[in-house]
């Protein structure tokens, strides 16, 4: 398989389907935006953290490849003229927004209840995963555009949404592993 087709060059690319759309288009606006979150967070699993860690965001890169699948999927085109499915693969569902959660509260026990904002920063690692929480919510303000326009799978959202709850909770308990001080922001009053 060649890694270059030419048939990007008149500036369209091709959803899951064959439907031709160009390259600025809201879906795949949203789903290059899960792409390069995925990239950061595949940042993050090569840093010195726990094995247990790099394992959960392994499994979370594989399910947005999925999430990536399903976006580039357009509702119309889901099904074949067989009635079978297009995208024969696992979609994101409800067990995994429960597996997140689960993750989330997992960690939250083992840290100091939040006062304040924290400002992200202090190792290079807690500001990778701030980096990763601000792509997951980009992501998911583009599928959330992307739904008031076409029909996408509700859970897709719902896993966004999650992700970025995961990865400020990951932030601040990667903070606690490497003894690195959260910053809090304390506004000056006036």
């Amino acid at each position: 398989m060649k890694i270059y087709t030419k048939t990007g060059d008149s500036g369209t690319t091709a959803l899951y389907g064959g439907t031709r759309v160009k390259k600025y288009n809201l879906r795949i606006e949203s789903y290059g935006t899960v792409d390069e979150l995925n990239s950061y967070i595949g940042l993050i699993k090569d840093q010195e953290i726990s094995d247990y860690i790099k394992n959960s965001l392994l499994k979370i890169q594989n399910e947005l490849f999925i999430v990536g699948s399903m976006l580039a999927t357009p509702k119309e085109k889901e099904t074949l003229k067989n009635g079978k499915e297009r995208l024969n693969i696992l979609k994101i569902d409800e067990s995994s927004i429960l597996y997140l959660e689960k993750e989330i509260d997992k960690m939250d026990k083992e840290l100091a209840q939040m006062t304040h904002f924290i400002l992200p920063g202090g190792h290079q690692t807690v500001s990778f995963c701030h980096i990763a929480r601000c792509i997951c919510r980009r992501a998911e303000r583009l599928s959330v555009e992307l739904q008031d326009q076409e029909t996408i799978n509700n859970n897709i959202i719902k896993y966004l949404n999650r992700l970025s709850d995961f990865l400020f909770t990951l932030a601040r308990k990667l903070s606690k592993d490497l003894s690195v001080e959260e910053i809090k922001w304390i506004p000056e009053k006036k």
